[in-house]
Protein backbone atom coordinates (compact mmCIF):
# COMPACT_ATOMS: atom_id res chain seq x y z
CA UNK A 1 0.00 0.00 0.00
CA UNK A 2 1.42 3.25 -0.97
CA UNK A 3 1.94 6.02 1.53
CA UNK A 4 0.07 9.24 0.82
CA UNK A 5 1.52 12.56 2.03
CA UNK A 6 -1.04 15.27 2.72
CA UNK A 7 -0.16 18.91 2.25
CA UNK A 8 -0.40 21.28 5.28
CA UNK A 9 -3.61 23.21 5.63
CA UNK A 10 -3.83 26.73 4.26
CA UNK A 11 -4.82 28.30 7.71
CA UNK A 12 -3.04 26.88 10.72
CA UNK A 13 -4.67 27.22 14.22
CA UNK A 14 -2.39 29.41 16.46
CA UNK A 15 -3.71 27.95 19.68
CA UNK A 16 -1.58 24.96 19.55
CA UNK A 17 1.63 26.79 18.63
CA UNK A 18 4.45 27.50 21.33
CA UNK A 19 4.28 31.09 22.67
CA UNK A 20 7.09 33.47 21.72
CA UNK A 21 9.55 34.26 24.61
CA UNK A 22 8.88 37.75 26.52
CA UNK A 23 11.55 40.55 27.02
CA UNK A 24 13.13 40.86 30.57
CA UNK A 25 14.15 44.57 30.21
CA UNK A 26 11.26 46.12 32.32
CA UNK A 27 11.98 43.83 35.24
CA UNK A 28 15.65 44.68 35.19
CA UNK A 29 14.85 48.41 35.10
CA UNK A 30 12.50 48.14 38.10
CA UNK A 31 15.11 46.28 40.11
CA UNK A 32 17.67 48.96 39.34
CA UNK A 33 15.31 51.66 40.66
CA UNK A 34 14.79 49.78 43.91
CA UNK A 35 18.55 49.41 44.37
CA UNK A 36 19.09 53.15 43.76
CA UNK A 37 16.36 54.10 46.29
CA UNK A 38 17.81 51.82 48.91
CA UNK A 39 21.27 53.28 48.36
CA UNK A 40 20.02 56.86 48.81
CA UNK A 41 18.16 55.90 51.98
CA UNK A 42 21.27 54.31 53.47
CA UNK A 43 23.33 57.40 52.67
CA UNK A 44 20.83 59.73 54.38
CA UNK A 45 20.63 57.54 57.45
CA UNK A 46 24.40 57.53 57.76
CA UNK A 47 24.54 61.32 57.42
CA UNK A 48 21.93 61.86 60.16
CA UNK A 49 23.78 59.48 62.41
CA UNK A 50 27.02 61.45 61.97
CA UNK A 51 25.28 64.78 62.70
CA UNK A 52 23.77 63.33 65.88
CA UNK A 53 27.23 62.28 67.04
CA UNK A 54 28.58 65.79 66.38
CA UNK A 55 25.72 67.40 68.34
CA UNK A 56 26.26 65.08 71.30
CA UNK A 57 29.99 65.69 71.34
CA UNK A 58 29.57 69.49 71.25
CA UNK A 59 26.88 69.65 73.96
CA UNK A 60 29.54 69.65 76.70
CA UNK A 61 31.28 72.68 75.21
CA UNK A 62 30.37 76.31 75.99
CA UNK A 63 27.39 77.28 73.85
CA UNK A 64 28.07 79.89 71.22
CA UNK A 65 25.69 82.82 70.73
CA UNK A 66 23.19 82.27 68.01
CA UNK A 67 23.29 84.53 65.00
CA UNK A 68 19.82 85.79 64.26
CA UNK A 69 18.72 85.52 60.68
CA UNK A 70 17.89 89.05 59.56
CA UNK A 71 14.79 87.68 57.87
CA UNK A 72 13.59 86.01 61.07
CA UNK A 73 10.95 88.18 62.79
CA UNK A 74 12.18 89.57 66.15
CA UNK A 75 10.50 88.57 69.39
CA UNK A 76 8.12 91.18 70.84
CA UNK A 77 9.97 93.64 73.16
CA UNK A 78 9.81 92.89 76.86
CA UNK A 79 8.35 95.47 79.22
CA UNK A 80 10.50 97.30 81.76
CA UNK A 81 8.75 95.49 84.58
CA UNK A 82 9.45 92.05 83.03
CA UNK A 83 13.13 92.89 82.70
CA UNK A 84 13.22 94.18 86.29
CA UNK A 85 11.62 90.95 87.46
CA UNK A 86 14.23 88.89 85.58
CA UNK A 87 16.98 90.95 87.18
CA UNK A 88 15.69 90.31 90.68
CA UNK A 89 15.00 86.62 90.00
CA UNK A 90 18.74 86.08 89.64
CA UNK A 91 19.06 87.41 93.20
CA UNK A 92 16.35 85.05 94.44
CA UNK A 93 13.52 87.58 94.83
CA UNK A 94 10.67 88.85 92.66
CA UNK A 95 9.38 92.45 92.97
CA UNK A 96 5.74 93.12 93.56
CA UNK A 97 4.28 94.39 90.33
CA UNK A 98 3.16 98.01 90.65
CA UNK A 99 -0.32 98.90 89.52
CA UNK A 100 0.57 101.14 86.62
CA UNK A 101 -2.97 102.40 86.38
CA UNK A 102 -2.32 103.88 89.84
CA UNK A 103 0.38 106.59 89.55
CA UNK A 104 0.98 106.68 93.31
CA UNK A 105 1.71 102.94 93.31
CA UNK A 106 4.14 103.37 90.41
CA UNK A 107 6.06 106.21 92.11
CA UNK A 108 6.05 104.32 95.42
CA UNK A 109 7.63 101.29 93.72
CA UNK A 110 10.32 103.50 92.19
CA UNK A 111 10.97 105.10 95.59
CA UNK A 112 11.25 101.74 97.33
CA UNK A 113 13.73 100.52 94.71
CA UNK A 114 15.87 103.63 95.17
CA UNK A 115 15.69 103.35 98.97
CA UNK A 116 16.82 99.71 98.70
CA UNK A 117 19.69 100.77 96.40
CA UNK A 118 18.19 98.67 93.62
CA UNK A 119 18.97 101.07 90.83
CA UNK A 120 18.36 98.49 88.09
CA UNK A 121 14.71 98.07 89.05
CA UNK A 122 14.21 101.82 89.51
CA UNK A 123 15.70 102.47 86.08
CA UNK A 124 13.45 99.90 84.43
CA UNK A 125 10.33 101.31 86.08
CA UNK A 126 11.24 104.88 85.11
CA UNK A 127 11.95 103.91 81.50
CA UNK A 128 14.22 105.27 78.81
CA UNK A 129 12.08 108.29 77.95
CA UNK A 130 12.98 110.13 81.15
CA UNK A 131 16.55 108.82 81.54
CA UNK A 132 19.15 110.84 79.67
CA UNK A 133 22.81 110.03 80.46
CA UNK A 134 23.21 112.86 82.98
CA UNK A 135 19.99 112.00 84.82
CA UNK A 136 20.89 108.31 84.87
CA UNK A 137 24.31 108.99 86.38
CA UNK A 138 23.00 111.41 89.00
CA UNK A 139 20.16 109.13 90.01
CA UNK A 140 22.49 106.14 90.19
CA UNK A 141 24.85 108.07 92.43
CA UNK A 142 21.96 109.25 94.58
CA UNK A 143 20.77 105.68 94.98
CA UNK A 144 24.11 103.91 95.46
CA UNK A 145 26.24 106.30 97.50
CA UNK A 146 23.57 107.56 99.87
CA UNK A 147 20.94 105.62 101.73
CA UNK A 148 17.79 107.42 100.65
CA UNK A 149 14.99 107.46 103.18
CA UNK A 150 11.43 108.07 102.12
CA UNK A 151 9.29 110.41 104.15
CA UNK A 152 6.79 108.53 106.27
CA UNK A 153 3.96 107.74 106.26
CA UNK A 154 3.20 109.12 102.78
CA UNK A 155 6.32 109.47 100.63
CA UNK A 156 4.43 110.30 97.44
CA UNK A 157 2.65 113.61 97.02
CA UNK A 158 0.47 114.49 94.08
CA UNK A 159 1.38 117.97 92.88
CA UNK A 160 -1.39 118.50 90.38
CA UNK A 161 -2.82 117.86 86.95
CA UNK A 162 -1.47 119.59 83.88
CA UNK A 163 -4.04 117.93 81.62
CA UNK A 164 -7.17 116.26 82.96
CA UNK A 165 -6.60 112.50 83.35
CA UNK A 166 -3.76 112.63 80.81
CA UNK A 167 -0.76 114.38 82.35
CA UNK A 168 0.09 114.88 86.03
CA UNK A 169 3.00 115.62 88.33
CA UNK A 170 4.02 113.79 91.49
CA UNK A 171 6.77 114.35 94.04
CA UNK A 172 8.74 111.63 95.82
CA UNK A 173 9.39 113.13 99.26
CA UNK A 174 12.74 112.28 100.87
CA UNK A 175 13.40 112.28 104.61
CA UNK A 176 16.40 113.70 106.50
CA UNK A 177 17.43 116.02 103.69
CA UNK A 178 17.77 119.78 103.47
CA UNK A 179 14.64 121.60 102.28
CA UNK A 180 14.97 122.14 98.56
CA UNK A 181 16.91 118.89 98.15
CA UNK A 182 14.21 116.71 99.63
CA UNK A 183 12.05 115.74 96.65
CA UNK A 184 12.20 114.19 93.19
CA UNK A 185 9.57 115.27 90.70
CA UNK A 186 7.96 112.89 88.18
CA UNK A 187 5.89 114.09 85.24
CA UNK A 188 3.61 111.24 84.17
CA UNK A 189 1.62 110.72 80.98
CA UNK A 190 -1.20 108.24 80.54
CA UNK A 191 -0.77 105.69 77.78
CA UNK A 192 -4.04 103.84 77.42
CA UNK A 193 -4.87 102.64 80.91
CA UNK A 194 -1.38 102.87 82.39
CA UNK A 195 0.86 105.74 83.51
CA UNK A 196 4.43 106.20 82.30
CA UNK A 197 7.22 108.52 83.41
CA UNK A 198 7.67 111.30 80.85
CA UNK A 199 10.11 113.52 82.73
CA UNK A 200 12.26 113.24 85.86
CA UNK A 201 13.56 116.24 87.82
CA UNK A 202 16.20 115.59 90.47
CA UNK A 203 17.01 117.91 93.39
CA UNK A 204 20.17 120.03 93.21
CA UNK A 205 23.30 118.18 94.24
CA UNK A 206 25.22 118.99 97.40
CA UNK A 207 27.11 122.21 96.85
CA UNK A 208 24.68 123.47 94.21
CA UNK A 209 22.48 126.46 94.99
CA UNK A 210 18.88 125.69 95.91
CA UNK A 211 16.53 127.54 93.53
CA UNK A 212 13.30 129.15 94.64
CA UNK A 213 11.47 126.55 92.58
CA UNK A 214 12.90 123.35 91.10
CA UNK A 215 10.46 123.59 88.20
CA UNK A 216 9.77 126.99 86.68
CA UNK A 217 6.72 126.17 84.60
CA UNK A 218 3.31 127.41 85.78
CA UNK A 219 2.57 124.31 87.86
CA UNK A 220 6.03 124.32 89.44
CA UNK A 221 5.71 127.98 90.47
CA UNK A 222 2.22 127.40 91.88
CA UNK A 223 3.37 124.38 93.87
CA UNK A 224 6.39 126.22 95.30
CA UNK A 225 4.18 129.16 96.26
CA UNK A 226 1.69 126.97 98.11
CA UNK A 227 4.46 125.05 99.90
CA UNK A 228 5.83 128.40 101.13
CA UNK A 229 2.37 129.41 102.38
CA UNK A 230 1.83 126.07 104.12
CA UNK A 231 5.20 126.47 105.82
CA UNK A 232 4.28 130.04 106.79
CA UNK A 233 7.23 131.37 104.81
CA UNK A 234 5.76 134.72 103.88
CA UNK A 235 8.99 136.11 102.42
CA UNK A 236 9.44 133.22 100.00
CA UNK A 237 5.76 133.19 99.04
CA UNK A 238 5.99 136.87 98.16
CA UNK A 239 8.76 136.17 95.62
CA UNK A 240 6.30 134.23 93.46
CA UNK A 241 3.63 136.95 93.15
CA UNK A 242 3.13 140.19 91.29
CA UNK A 243 3.23 142.60 94.25
CA UNK A 244 1.30 145.20 92.25
CA UNK A 245 -1.65 142.80 91.99
CA UNK A 246 -1.35 140.57 95.07
CA UNK A 247 -1.05 142.58 98.27
CA UNK A 248 0.89 141.65 101.38
CA UNK A 249 -2.41 141.56 103.25
CA UNK A 250 -3.73 138.90 100.84
CA UNK A 251 -0.62 136.80 101.36
CA UNK A 252 -0.77 137.20 105.11
CA UNK A 253 -4.48 136.37 105.07
CA UNK A 254 -3.81 133.18 103.12
CA UNK A 255 -1.14 132.21 105.65
CA UNK A 256 -3.65 132.85 108.45
CA UNK A 257 -6.35 130.80 106.72
CA UNK A 258 -4.11 127.77 106.32
CA UNK A 259 -2.52 127.95 109.76
CA UNK A 260 -5.28 129.16 112.03
CA UNK A 261 -8.05 127.46 110.06
CA UNK A 262 -5.99 124.25 109.87
CA UNK A 263 -6.64 123.87 106.16
CA UNK A 264 -4.57 121.63 103.92
CA UNK A 265 -4.43 120.94 100.22
CA UNK A 266 -6.44 117.89 99.25
CA UNK A 267 -4.20 114.82 98.71
CA UNK A 268 -5.96 113.84 95.46
CA UNK A 269 -5.89 116.39 92.66
CA UNK A 270 -4.77 119.30 94.87
CA UNK A 271 -4.19 121.46 91.81
CA UNK A 272 -6.19 121.22 88.63
CA UNK A 273 -5.29 123.11 85.47
CA UNK A 274 -8.17 125.21 84.17
CA UNK A 275 -6.40 127.22 81.50
CA UNK A 276 -3.06 126.61 79.79
CA UNK A 277 -1.74 129.15 77.28
CA UNK A 278 1.70 130.38 76.35
CA UNK A 279 1.40 133.46 78.56
CA UNK A 280 -1.60 132.69 80.80
CA UNK A 281 -2.40 129.80 83.12
CA UNK A 282 -4.86 129.22 85.94
CA UNK A 283 -5.33 126.48 88.52
CA UNK A 284 -7.98 125.55 91.03
CA UNK A 285 -6.53 124.68 94.43
CA UNK A 286 -8.67 122.12 96.25
CA UNK A 287 -8.60 122.59 100.02
CA UNK A 288 -9.85 120.30 102.76
CA UNK A 289 -10.51 120.94 106.44
CA UNK A 290 -8.75 119.31 109.36
CA UNK A 291 -11.38 116.58 109.56
CA UNK A 292 -10.67 115.57 105.95
CA UNK A 293 -13.91 116.96 104.54
CA UNK A 294 -13.92 118.94 101.33
CA UNK A 295 -13.79 122.62 102.22
CA UNK A 296 -13.47 124.91 99.24
CA UNK A 297 -11.53 125.91 96.19
CA UNK A 298 -9.59 129.03 95.37
CA UNK A 299 -8.24 130.20 92.04
CA UNK A 300 -4.61 131.00 91.21
CA UNK A 301 -3.89 132.92 88.01
CA UNK A 302 -0.39 133.19 86.53
CA UNK A 303 0.99 135.32 83.72
CA UNK A 304 4.19 136.04 81.87
CA UNK A 305 5.11 138.44 79.09
CA UNK A 306 8.00 139.69 77.04
CA UNK A 307 9.33 141.95 79.80
CA UNK A 308 8.80 139.27 82.45
CA UNK A 309 9.40 135.87 80.79
CA UNK A 310 9.06 133.94 84.04
CA UNK A 311 5.70 132.77 85.37
CA UNK A 312 4.37 134.90 88.21
CA UNK A 313 1.16 134.74 90.23
CA UNK A 314 -0.98 137.64 89.12
CA UNK A 315 -4.18 137.07 91.12
CA UNK A 316 -5.67 135.03 93.96
CA UNK A 317 -9.41 134.60 94.37
CA UNK A 318 -10.01 133.51 97.97
CA UNK A 319 -13.75 134.20 98.17
CA UNK A 320 -14.87 130.57 98.57
CA UNK A 321 -12.16 129.84 101.13
CA UNK A 322 -13.01 132.93 103.16
CA UNK A 323 -16.69 132.02 103.11
CA UNK A 324 -15.97 128.49 104.32
CA UNK A 325 -13.73 129.83 107.07
CA UNK A 326 -16.40 132.24 108.27
CA UNK A 327 -19.04 129.49 108.35
CA UNK A 328 -16.85 127.01 110.17
CA UNK A 329 -15.74 129.42 112.87
CA UNK A 330 -18.86 131.55 113.22
CA UNK A 331 -20.73 131.58 116.51
CA UNK A 332 -20.95 133.56 119.68
CA UNK A 333 -20.62 137.29 119.60
CA UNK A 334 -17.52 137.56 117.39
CA UNK A 335 -17.46 137.92 113.63
CA UNK A 336 -14.80 135.96 111.76
CA UNK A 337 -12.96 136.54 108.49
CA UNK A 338 -9.28 137.48 108.36
CA UNK A 339 -9.56 139.51 105.15
CA UNK A 340 -11.86 142.28 104.03
CA UNK A 341 -11.85 144.43 100.93
CA UNK A 342 -10.06 147.74 101.23
CA UNK A 343 -12.00 150.66 99.67
CA UNK A 344 -8.68 151.90 98.29
CA UNK A 345 -8.13 148.54 96.58
CA UNK A 346 -6.83 145.16 97.59
CA UNK A 347 -7.38 143.35 100.88
CA UNK A 348 -7.01 144.36 104.50
CA UNK A 349 -6.35 142.14 107.49
CA UNK A 350 -8.94 142.47 110.21
CA UNK A 351 -9.44 141.25 113.81
CA UNK A 352 -12.79 141.18 115.61
CA UNK A 353 -13.84 141.81 119.22
CA UNK A 354 -16.68 140.86 121.49
CA UNK A 355 -19.26 143.47 122.49
CA UNK A 356 -17.78 146.30 124.58
CA UNK A 357 -14.43 144.47 124.80
CA UNK A 358 -10.89 145.37 123.87
CA UNK A 359 -9.40 142.02 124.87
CA UNK A 360 -8.04 139.73 122.17
CA UNK A 361 -9.57 136.30 121.70
CA UNK A 362 -7.45 133.17 121.27
CA UNK A 363 -8.24 133.21 117.58
CA UNK A 364 -7.12 136.81 117.09
CA UNK A 365 -3.94 136.06 119.02
CA UNK A 366 -3.11 133.21 116.66
CA UNK A 367 -3.71 135.49 113.70
CA UNK A 368 -1.48 138.18 115.18
CA UNK A 369 1.27 135.63 115.78
CA UNK A 370 1.51 135.21 112.01
CA UNK A 371 1.57 139.00 111.48
CA UNK A 372 4.32 139.31 114.08
CA UNK A 373 6.34 136.64 112.33
CA UNK A 374 6.09 138.60 109.08
CA UNK A 375 7.06 141.90 110.70
CA UNK A 376 10.10 140.43 112.44
CA UNK A 377 11.63 139.30 109.15
CA UNK A 378 12.39 142.96 108.36
CA UNK A 379 12.35 145.75 110.93
CA UNK A 380 11.76 148.28 108.16
CA UNK A 381 8.26 146.92 107.63
CA UNK A 382 5.48 148.95 109.20
CA UNK A 383 1.78 148.45 109.87
CA UNK A 384 -1.09 150.84 110.50
CA UNK A 385 -3.71 149.78 113.07
CA UNK A 386 -7.14 151.40 113.10
CA UNK A 387 -9.62 150.61 115.88
CA UNK A 388 -13.41 150.58 115.22
CA UNK A 389 -16.66 150.07 117.13
CA UNK A 390 -20.35 149.51 116.48
CA UNK A 391 -22.93 152.29 116.95
CA UNK A 392 -24.17 151.42 120.44
CA UNK A 393 -23.10 154.00 123.00
CA UNK A 394 -21.94 157.57 122.69
CA UNK A 395 -19.44 158.77 120.14
CA UNK A 396 -16.93 159.75 122.82
CA UNK A 397 -17.16 156.34 124.51
CA UNK A 398 -16.70 154.50 121.25
CA UNK A 399 -13.77 156.73 120.31
CA UNK A 400 -11.95 155.67 123.46
CA UNK A 401 -12.94 152.00 123.00
CA UNK A 402 -11.59 151.98 119.43
CA UNK A 403 -8.27 153.35 120.66
CA UNK A 404 -8.11 150.63 123.32
CA UNK A 405 -8.67 148.00 120.67
CA UNK A 406 -5.86 149.35 118.48
CA UNK A 407 -3.59 149.54 121.54
CA UNK A 408 -4.39 145.92 122.48
CA UNK A 409 -3.19 144.74 119.08
CA UNK A 410 -0.08 146.89 119.35
CA UNK A 411 0.73 145.54 122.81
CA UNK A 412 0.51 141.95 121.61
CA UNK A 413 2.80 142.59 118.65
CA UNK A 414 5.41 144.30 120.82
CA UNK A 415 5.29 141.41 123.27
CA UNK A 416 5.84 139.07 120.30
CA UNK A 417 9.04 140.92 119.39
CA UNK A 418 7.90 143.55 116.90
CA UNK A 419 9.58 146.95 117.24
CA UNK A 420 7.51 149.84 118.56
CA UNK A 421 8.60 152.01 115.63
CA UNK A 422 6.98 149.54 113.23
CA UNK A 423 3.44 150.12 114.56
CA UNK A 424 1.23 153.16 113.94
CA UNK A 425 -2.23 153.33 115.56
CA UNK A 426 -5.39 155.34 114.94
CA UNK A 427 -8.84 155.41 116.59
CA UNK A 428 -11.86 155.65 114.27
CA UNK A 429 -14.68 155.10 116.77
CA UNK A 430 -18.05 154.48 115.09
CA UNK A 431 -17.34 156.66 112.07
CA UNK A 432 -16.38 153.95 109.54
CA UNK A 433 -18.76 151.00 109.81
CA UNK A 434 -18.21 148.06 107.46
CA UNK A 435 -21.86 147.04 107.62
CA UNK A 436 -25.05 148.85 108.72
CA UNK A 437 -25.65 148.81 112.46
CA UNK A 438 -29.43 148.81 111.92
CA UNK A 439 -31.73 147.14 109.44
CA UNK A 440 -33.66 148.99 106.75
CA UNK A 441 -36.69 148.93 109.08
CA UNK A 442 -34.73 150.82 111.73
CA UNK A 443 -34.34 147.77 113.99
CA UNK A 444 -31.03 146.86 115.57
CA UNK A 445 -28.85 144.55 113.43
CA UNK A 446 -26.59 142.42 115.72
CA UNK A 447 -24.94 140.74 112.75
CA UNK A 448 -23.92 144.05 111.25
CA UNK A 449 -22.64 145.34 114.56
CA UNK A 450 -20.46 142.23 115.02
CA UNK A 451 -18.73 143.03 111.72
CA UNK A 452 -18.02 146.59 112.91
CA UNK A 453 -16.27 145.73 116.19
CA UNK A 454 -12.80 145.36 114.78
CA UNK A 455 -9.21 146.50 114.33
CA UNK A 456 -7.99 146.73 110.76
CA UNK A 457 -4.33 146.08 109.92
CA UNK A 458 -2.82 147.86 106.91
CA UNK A 459 0.50 146.34 105.93
CA UNK A 460 2.81 149.07 104.69
CA UNK A 461 5.51 146.88 103.13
Amino acid sequence: MQDITLPPPDHADSSWRQPAPRSKAPLIFFLLLVLVAMSITLVLLEKNKRQSKIALSSSSEKPQPLQMNPQTPASPPRTALQEAEDTLKTAGSTPQQPKREDPIDLITSIGNALANQDFATAEKLIGERAMNPDTRERLKQLSSTQQLKLRAPNPVREVGEMELNKKARYALELADREPGRDRIYFDLVKNGLVWEVDKLTLPPADGEAIPRAMLVDSLGITDSFLLAVLNQNFTLAKEFVNTEKVSDATLAGLCILFEEGNYRLRPEKPLRAILQKDDLASYLANVQAADGTQAAQFAIILKKNATNPNWIIDDLNLDQLLSDYAQRFAGGDVYYTPLIKNPAGGDTLVLYFEFDEERLTLRTERQLAIVAMILKTDTRKKIHLSGHTDALGSADYNQGLSQQRANAVKAYLIKAGVGTQQIITAAKGLTEPRRPNVKATGEDDPEGRRANRRTEIYLDF
